[in-house]
């Protein structure tokens, strides 16, 4: 920030007798000046620092009580500006009474809050919280799930009034910390009023703040943040360094950071913006002569301490709250990694015993992708070798379970007595099979691509074999340990053989050196859209790392060594969880109805339609008059600058007269404290929405008031008043002219359609009565008809449309974005998933198709023959004796032993046992119809 208060009286003289001095063409001699002496012995002096009283206020005037101290009669006029706000923000507040846009999903993070259930969401938690607590004052129970938009709040009596009324209430404080900001600013109190009531009537704001939203946090915070930084740069550069005021201005700007942060994290925005004035601020005490080194690391340590360590402190506090409150297993689990997820209530796992050897049962996971369960179950692939699936499954299931056993051996039995035969270690460089333990099939793979990935470095991975069948070649794992141990560093021994949860470890396939692997990309619907399992014979490292979860082997004593999960620490769980939310973050990129790219937003090119229903609209859209102005304001001043600069060249001093240089620094934070809080979204590929401008317009507004302020500072107080008055009449004029759209108010489709100033603007018009009579028509008859009747023929008759879906879906991006498009997930990965889906795959039924070709694949009960059931000759030769007779190649069509000709054809199709011919009866015309048969036949020559 570059705040610098005017010279003080004492000071002016000397200013004044070196500017009459100095020329364009002389440089500033470095030795120190007689002024800076003097300045320097007072600064050493606290009896000569000005009182505040003497602390001069912009233009050279004056204001009785010091900078940021309001008299009685401002006092007034600020309360008087807080009423009207009040009304603006809470008139009808708990109109609309259903669920609005995004309260889709803050209202139902509170909902889970509430039943301590685990979520995901990309937002740190803090604007969460104060959520939960107006639910939780208001005596919400969590049991509303806001699923839809246009969900009605009033049958479930959920205090949807309450959670709104929050961030009501920080919208409204948004105005007096707007007036308090500009009068610590030193601007004039008709500037200050101005800028305040331009907050009052921003339709934006006031949208945002009356809804269950996020954004009237954000912006409450970030305006706090910038009048705490104004008083505490108001003191440092006055001199007051390391006061009493001095260190609690800086410690409740800290506390502010932390807290605009801990909401969004478009807060790392806000401390760019006080870092660049920090920064500003030790340079220049860098260059004073009279500040020593060693007070200047006390100045550098000061900013250090409350700037960096304070607002990381507050915000780890809050995902402190956040893991104490979400306890309990609920729909965020599978974004985290295990680790994490057996430290929440309902997911944890008993001990399991930790050596792994040749007999042992195990269920073996993936490192990456949410570790899911390598798993099996008895559908076979539509193509392909036509053999059993293997997929990735997330969550626990019988189907998990695998047999570890010998693949080095030759001529091996199909099975051993594992309850007799010793225990052997599974070590690295191992060559195993693996038996799936309910289908008694072998994890197998062979020279056949994969069902999606059709790609030829890799191969296709099935179950192959039956009861008996000894295996073959292709079966053969060997085990390839990474010198990484899962949670357990000091677990030597699981370097250098399986150990459960605690090594990782590859799979690569004995005969095509290819790699067991599995990555996001999900199977079709006859896959139960599980993430598809092949054998990569690249595959990258984290893709290919597994571990084992459960183990049991019969040799093993009950008193053997067992191992769980080990329980990560807070800043296990602090770091993990701010990568996904990274991750999830950066992979929202779909597009919606009314998302918006940045350079759209200064000029307010469209909004966001949040709610349509009963002819009445919630739309999101700001006052014209406050975003063009303000937007025209950050011009203005960057074309003064520009000229300044060019006429510094020419030799001008513009820059060096107070007057010019006080506001040029005001000017120049705000107008960087826009651009940071701006320019980053362009760089953003996610979705983005008009809603991200609000902290950037806060700043613009500031920045209109210091040009306004400027540019009227040598005008009569009088000419000031007149000018301000007319651009607030414009914005209570625009203000009232698209109220309807704040408020859901009763609107015309003419109306609306002379709202629509810009093309781009797309509130929808169509949803709006021709009359404003049709309001009262509506009210009269539900007074009339209040269930059923002719109350239920006009709303069937009245427009309902609501919007598609909420903007910012989560969700569960773990692969580098730039991969290739998923398909939608089935697995309980994140909330709401697309498909439900069922708790096991052994109970659930395959989905029958429509017609015979797209059949669902058969149940794989084939004798293999030779090295490879999988070879085209074994394909063909197979036969299923529960379902249709004959082959591919078979010309008879059996129903009920007699063969069927197909109409029109001279051959026949196969027919499933017991199924019977019913002859259809053929339609016959009554005499009209004949008649009318005939008559066109006679008109066509035909008879």
């Amino acid at each position: 920030m570059t705040l610098r208060s005017k010279p003080s009286a004492a000071v002016q003289p000397e200013l004044s007798r070196t500017h009459a001095t100095a020329t364009p063409s002389a440089p500033i001699p470095p030795k120190e000046s007689d002024a800076d002496a003097r300045l320097r012995d007072r600064d050493l002096d606290r009896s000569s620092w000005p009182t505040k009283n003497e602390i001069p206020a912009m233009g050279g005037r004056r204001r009785v009580g010091g900078s940021g101290r309001l008299r009685k009669r401002e006092w007034y006029i600020l309360g008087a500006v807080c009423c009207v706000a009040a009304v603006v923000r809470l008139w009808k507040l708990s109109h609309p009474s259903s669920v609005v846009f995004d309260e889709v999903h803050f209202g139902g993070f509170a909902a889970k809050y509430i039943r301590r259930k685990f979520f995901m969401d990309v937002h740190p938690p803090l604007a969460k919280l104060l959520i939960t607590l107006s639910a939780f004052i208001g005596g919400f129970n969590g049991q509303f799930d806001f699923k839809d938009i246009g969900k009605d709040y009033l049958e479930d009596k959920v205090p949807y009034t309450m959670m709104r009324l929050f961030p009501a209430v920080l919208g409204l404080a948004l105005v007096p910390l707007t007036f308090l900001t500009l009068i610590t600013l030193r601007l004039s109190l008709a500037t200050a009023l101005l800028g305040s009531l331009l907050i009052t009537f921003e339709n934006a704001l006031i949208t945002q703040s009356r809804l269950i939203l996020l954004d009237s946090y954000l912006v409450f915070f970030t305006a706090l943040t910038v009048y705490f930084w104004a008083k505490f740069y108001n003191l440092d550069s006055e001199g007051r360094a390391f006061t009493e005021g001095w260190w609690r201005w800086l410690t409740l700007t800290g506390l502010s950071l932390g807290a605009v942060v801990s909401c969004k994290w478009v807060g790392l925005f806000t401390i760019a913006a006080v870092g660049a004035g920090t920064l500003r601020q030790l340079w220049l005490l860098l260059g004073n002569l009279k500040v020593t080194p060693r007070m200047w690391i006390k100045h550098f340590m000061a900013r250090a301490l409350c700037l960096i360590v304070v607002p990381i402190i507050f915000y780890m506090a809050m995902f402190r709250i956040h893991f104490w409150i979400l306890n309990m297993s609920g729909e965020g689990d599978g974004f985290m990694s295990s680790e994490f997820q057996h430290t929440l209530e309902g997911h944890g796992m008993e001990d399991t015993f930790a050596d792994v050897g040749l007999g042992s049962i195990v269920s073996i996971r993936h490192v990456n992708t949410q570790g899911g369960y390598l798993h099996s179950h008895p559908y076979a692939y539509p193509g392909g070798s036509q053999q059993q699936q293997i997929t990735l499954y997330p969550h626990r299931d019988d189907n998990n379970n695998w047999r570890v056993t010998n693949g080095s051996g030759i001529d091996q039995p199909a099975s051993y007595p594992w309850e007799t035969l010793p225990f052997e270690h599974v070590i690295a460089g191992s060559k195993i099979r693996l038996e799936h333990v309910s289908t008694q099939k072998r994890l197998h793979s062979h020279d056949f691509r994969p069902p999606v990935s059709e790609v030829d470095f890799q191969n296709e991975v099935s179950g192959y074999g039956f009861p008996g069948f000894a295996g073959d070649a292709n079966d053969d794992f060997v085990v390839e340990i990474a010198p990484k141990t899962k949670g357990g560093r000091w677990d030597w021994a699981a370097k250098h053989r399986l150990r459960t949860l605690r090594t990782q470890f590859r799979l690569r396939h004995a005969l095509s050196g290819c790699y067991l692997f599995s990555h996001k990309t999900k199977l079709p619907e006859w896959g139960f859209e599980q993430q598809e399992v092949t054998c990569n014979k690249n595959p990258t490292w984290d893709n290919s790392l597994w571990y084992i979860e459960t183990n049991t082997h019969p040799q093993l004593p009950f008193d053997a060594e067992k191992v769980n999960y080990q329980r990560p620490s807070f800043f296990e769980k602090f770091f993990e969880l701010q990568a996904v939310m990274w991750r999830t973050n950066a992979g929202l990129t779909d597009r919606h109805a009314y998302d918006s790219r940045p350079q759209s937003w200064p000029w307010m090119r469209r909004g966001i339609n949040f709610w349509v229903k009963d002819n009445t609209q919630v739309y999101l859209i700001g006052n014209p008059v406050v975003w063009w102005l303000s937007f025209a304001s950050i011009a203005v001043y960057l074309g003064i600058r520009v000229l300044l600069v060019l006429r510094e060249k020419r030799g001008y001093r513009d820059l060096y007269k107070p007057r010019i240089a006080f506001y040029d620094e005001v000017c120049g934070f705000l107008v960087i404290g826009w651009a940071l809080h701006f320019l980053p979204f362009f760089l953003m590929q996610r979705q983005l929405f008009l809603h991200h401008y609000l902290p950037s317009l806060y700043f613009a507004v500031l920045c209109f008031c210091a040009v306004f302020d400027f540019v009227l500072s040598s005008v009569r107080p009088r000419v000031k008043l007149q000018v301000g008055a007319v651009i607030l009449v414009l914005t209570i004029w625009a203000f009232a002219h698209f109220s309807p759209l704040i408020y859901a108010g009763q609107w015309t489709k003419g109306m609306c359609e002379k709202a629509k100033w810009l093309k781009s603007w797309d509130f929808a018009c169509n949803d709006f009565p021709d009359r404003l009579s049709h309001y009262s028509g509506q009210m009269a008859s539900e007074k009339i008809a209040p269930s059923g009747g002719v109350s239920s023929f006009i709303d069937s008759a009245i427009t309902n449309t609501l919007v598609e879906e909420a903007p910012e879906p989560i969700k569960n991006v773990f692969d580098n974005p730039d991969g290739p498009a998923e398909e939608k997930t089935i697995a309980v990965v994140g909330p709401e998933p697309n498909v439900p889906m069922l708790e096991s795959t052994e109970t659930r039924p395959m989905p029958v198709a429509e017609e015979t070709q797209d059949a669902a694949p058969l149940e794989d009960t084939r004798a293999p023959v030779g090295m490879d059931a999988g070879a085209p000759q074994v394909t063909a030769a197979a036969e299923d004796e529960g379902g249709w007779h004959g082959d591919a190649e078979d010309d008879g069509k059996r129903v009920g032993g007699e063969e069927v000709l197909l109409p029109g054809e001279g051959k026949v199709e196969q027919a499933p046992i017991g199924a019977k011919v019913d002859s259809v009866p053929e339609l016959e015309l009554d005499d009209e119809a004949k008649k009318l048969v005939e008559e066109a036949m006679k008109a066509q020559g035909e008879i």
